[in-house]
């Protein structure tokens, strides 16, 4: 039997290598759905001869699970016709974003599922898009001279606080951070994601009105306690500097967004990865073509590398796809094994202690920063000196293991302890910091021997 005409014109949009047979399977279902709509099929022909274009929404129905079964493989439709006719290399729906004029993104949970899309990478060329992300942080406004509260004024209240579940407070003070200055030394807490998450990250796209959100309930160490602490300002301290004059200070989207460092065990293995592109991964293969959206750990040697590191090296395998958009970084396990990431940002909004590492299993992503969220606590911070602002530092870097965990649930105690783990340092808010804490001069403690 033949194949339609229409099949095989759509066909030869065909990117990559995917299946034939498959391919052509994808399209005839797809044509078969589009034929009850008058103009439909004509208006796919257009979006594909004219990538660049705007075009009109393609749509199909929704099915119950939002899934679209093809042969023998099942995925999300819009992901399943992108890598047919875009990007062959596609990994998830999470590299994908709606068209801004867009009536029907998945992400809608309408009846009708547009196919239309763009891939993060193409945001990343499209000026309009890097300027929301820029002038959705407000500049930092610091106070001209040094007067600042003195952090040891932070005081915790004599209970224990219980969150409650209204998502992230405005009333929550930036205050917090003194428990961030005082957690260094304790043993990291672990909770498993997505058991101890009240809900899933929204998807990338919807972050202008996330409220991800509902903070779960306290998460209690071994002993039964509650980790989190409520802590007091006096509350002259955020309008105290009513009426100064203040210095803004801007953010600014850096060349690279971030830069990763490998380790393994307290060894640093190889040079730092300047990440450029939006979408990147960290896996454990070994390229060798230098490509600026994939880190391949399987390249680097080192000399003193024992069994267990081999070994563990020998299951990272896809490892972790880390993404930024609009503002937000988000980290996906696409290895067999989980990964485990501590992020001072992430456990913030959580409420979670500020060392807990949490546990991604496989198949899974978790948004790991927030540029907005910072922004919102530096702003608040800054009000409470350059001690408070200094430690904000930690909050610019993540460290995440692969395979091994850490913490007070594991034999490794620290992530030094794992056998290979990344540093990701991000250059856009620690620019910011670098910039803020410059504006407010010196620290108001003066050195001494006692650290």
């Amino acid at each position: 039997m033949s194949t339609p005409i229409s099949i095989k014109r759509l066909l030869g949009w065909k990117q990559g290598d995917e299946e034939e047979k498959w391919a052509e399977k994808a399209v005839d279902s797809l044509v078969k759905k589009l034929k009850k709509k008058k103009g439909a099929l004509e208006a796919l022909e257009r979006a594909l001869s004219n990538p660049g274009e705007p075009s009109e929404c393609v749509t199909i129905p929704r099915s119950l699970d939002g899934r679209l079964q093809v042969s023998h493989r099942k995925g999300l439709p819009h992901v399943i016709y992108c890598r047919v006719w875009r990007w062959p290399d596609l990994q998830s729906h999470h590299e994908l974003k709606p068209l801004d004029f867009c009536r029907f993104p998945f992400s809608a949970k309408e009846n009708e599922v547009c196919i239309i899309l763009i891939t993060t990478n193409e945001l990343k060329v499209r000026l309009a898009f890097l300027l929301l992300i820029i002038l959705v942080l407000p500049p930092v406004l610091v106070p001209r001279h040094s007067e600042y509260p003195s952090l040891s004024t932070v005081t915790p209240s004599p209970g224990l606080s219980h969150c409650g579940s209204s998502g992230m407070s405005s009333s929550r003070s930036a205050s917090n951070l003194a428990m961030f200055a005082m957690a260094d030394s304790a043993m990291p807490y672990n909770v498993n994601y997505p058991h101890n998450f009240s809900h899933s990250p929204l998807p990338p796209g919807n972050s202008g009105t996330s409220t991800d959100t509902t903070i779960p309930g306290p998460i209690h160490s071994p002993n039964g306690s509650n980790l989190q602490s409520s802590y007091q300002t006096h509350p002259s301290q955020d309008s105290a500097t009513s009426g100064q004059t203040m210095h803004p200070v801007n953010y600014q989207e850096p060349k690279y967004w971030c830069s990763i460092v490998y380790y393994e065990l307290n060894n640093r293995v190889g040079e730092a990865f300047n990440a450029s592109q939006l979408s990147i991964i960290i896996d454990g293969f070994t390229d060798p073509s230098n490509n600026s959206d994939r880190f391949c750990l399987g390249l680097l040697s080192n000399v003193n590398r024992n069994s267990t590191i081999e070994n563990t090296r020998r299951h990272i395998g896809k490892g972790v796809h880390l993404y930024y958009v609009g503002g937000e970084v988000y980290a996906e396990c696409l290895s067999d094994s989980s990964i485990f990431v501590q992020s001072r940002n992430c456990n913030y909004h959580h409420n979670f202690h500020p060392t807990t590492v949490c546990k991604i299993p496989p198949g899974c992503s978790l948004k790991i920063f927030s540029n907005q969220e910072f922004a919102h606590l530096l702003s608040r911070t800054v009000h409470h000196g350059f001690e408070a602002v200094y430690e904000l530092t930690k909050m610019c870097t993540i460290r995440m293991s692969f395979v091994k965990g850490w913490g007070a649930e594991y034999h490794r105690q620290d992530v030094t302890s794992t056998p290979c783990w990344v540093e990701i340092h991000l250059n856009g808010p620690l620019q910011w910091l670098d910039r803020v804490l410059t504006q407010m001069g010196t620290p108001r403690n003066p050195i001494s021997s006692v650290s």
